[in-house]
């Protein structure tokens, strides 16, 4: 699905393609890709590489076009990763400015929606581009929050009874900074890149440059401090698990213990040998009340050093 967006005071669809305008394409189906390729000229190349999932932030030139490929956040129906980044290029050359992402994600409508809003103007391709990792940290930001309130959620779980599930999830959600964290250090990367091709023109905005590495450098903060928490939170519960084992392994010990006298006694009472009370009529009394005294005494020591 595209659209044709022009900048008027925010970005505005309009039916039909022209010069200088953006041609924001999600999802790309067959008429896409022939509108791009035979009327657009743009190279097939480029489609195939940002197709490619795992394609990390870079720079790439064929001609007059140049192809920027960034990493924007995601949130996933998967239940193996609940938030994941994905790739999304932005092919430009002087007249024309294509963005193409193979994810249908909230940032992009949100994006186009905040022009309208603000009544902001996109000068030239380099503002579009800078305007877009800016989108893309403040998502990073929003769904770094939702992580948190996440782990928060689980670790209460936690607190009242230990559960694989809880512990899947704090995993699925550290694969997610890990995504984050990488993605974001990509983005910044590509800023430098940017920066050096666009630095003898006119399209370079010094302040709007300034305001997409502060946000980038808040989100990337924020992972390192949310992952911080996450990894010390795992480790806390792996410990917790690791001596909730070694207390029931001692108890079960010490139970077994405490049971195996009794039946000991029985074994060396219940020899064809001559026992030497086998005629009193309180020999049985007497035996249970040895087994059941000596446990009581081995229950007892248990007791004083804590194995009970």
């Amino acid at each position: 699905m595209r659209k044709y967006l022009y900048s008027e005071n925010g970005f505005v669809e309009k039916p039909v393609w022209a010069p200088n305008c953006w041609v924001n394409v999600e999802c790309p189906d067959d008429d896409d890709f022939r509108f791009l390729t035979q009327e657009l000229k743009v190279p097939e190349s480029f489609l195939e590489d940002i197709a490619d999932t795992d394609e990390r932030p870079r720079t790439d030139t064929e001609g007059n076009w140049l192809l920027t490929i960034l990493r924007i956040p995601l949130q996933s129906d998967r239940p193996e990763a609940p938030f994941a980044t994905v790739p999304i290029g932005i092919i430009t050359n002087d007249e024309i400015i294509v963005s193409v992402c193979y994810h249908h994600t909230e940032m992009m409508p949100d994006f186009i929606q905040h022009t309208r809003k603000k009544n902001i103007v996109v000068n030239n391709k380099l503002d579009l581009i800078l305007r877009i990792i800016y989108s893309s940290a403040v998502w990073f930001l929003k769904y770094l929050k939702q992580i948190n309130n996440e782990v928060t959620h689980a670790e209460k779980e936690l607190e009242r009874s230990i559960r694989n599930e809880d512990l899947l999830r704090l995993m699925k959600l550290q694969k997610a900074l890990v995504y984050f964290d990488t993605s974001i250090r990509g983005n910044e990367v590509m800023i430098g890149r940017l920066k050096n091709i666009f630095q003898d023109t006119d399209y370079l905005d010094m302040e709007l440059l300034d305001d997409v590495i502060i946000e980038l450098k808040q989100a990337f903060n924020t992972v390192n401090i949310y992952s911080d928490i996450l990894t010390g939170t795992m480790d806390a519960f792996a410990s917790i698990i690791s001596n909730n084992v070694n207390s029931i392994m001692k108890r079960m010990t010490s139970l077994s213990i405490t049971l195996m006298i009794p039946t000991l006694i029985a074994s060396f009472y219940g020899m064809n040998v001559d026992i030497h009370i086998g005629k009193s009529p309180y020999a049985f009394i007497l035996i249970v009340l040895l087994s059941a005294a000596l446990s009581a005494g081995t229950f007892v020591w248990f007791r004083k050093i804590k194995w009970f």
